[in-house]
């Protein structure tokens, strides 16, 4: 691992997070590996692999196939499945939804999730972002600043919330 990926990763999990993994690990296992695998079998009956770009390429996306397998598999032993909120359930944990209000008075929502799940288009952040180290712990009402490549941010913690995602 080169030095700017060993950086700590939290090892919480959503069940969502969970299961999206494992569906994408048994579908890599089960569906592309074979897949791949059939066609460099093919690629290389045709002769000279030296210059088969199909061999060649095949080969290449079987690497990148086994070392996500191996990832995946490393991670999902490794994560904990956080599938009920914290019994204070009016501070901010993994899993919580938060509603933020920045100095300009504009509001956004936030759930802070796992490192591997994070989605910021579905407002997902993980928890080892800048933000969601920023949040954690705090309460209703409370200021937090969160210091970004662009600056430095003030949000106020408008509402937190335990719930599932939208399907």
């Amino acid at each position: 691992m080169s030095s700017h990926q060993e950086e700590i990763r939290s090892n919480y999990i959503t069940p969502e997070g969970a299961k999206k993994l494992r569906e994408e690990l048994d579908r890599l296992w089960k569906e592309e590996r074979p897949r791949v695998t059939q066609a460099v079998s093919e690629a290389a009956a045709q002769g000279d692999r030296s210059e088969n770009a199909d061999y060649i390429y095949g080969k290449r996306r079987l690497r990148e196939i086994d070392r996500r397998i191996r990832h995946l598999t490393l991670r999902l032993d490794a994560v904990k499945v956080v599938s009920a909120p914290p019994t204070d359930t009016g501070r901010v944990f993994f899993g919580a939804w938060v509603l933020l209000e920045n100095e300009a008075g504009d509001e956004t929502e936030y759930r802070i999730v796992g490192p591997d799940e994070f989605d910021v288009t579905k407002g997902f952040i993980s928890m080892d972002s800048p933000v969601g180290r920023a949040l954690m712990g705090k309460r209703e009402g409370d200021e937090t600043v969160v210091h970004r490549p662009a600056g430095k941010a003030l949000f106020t913690i408008l509402e937190i919330s335990y719930r599932p995602p939208p399907e």
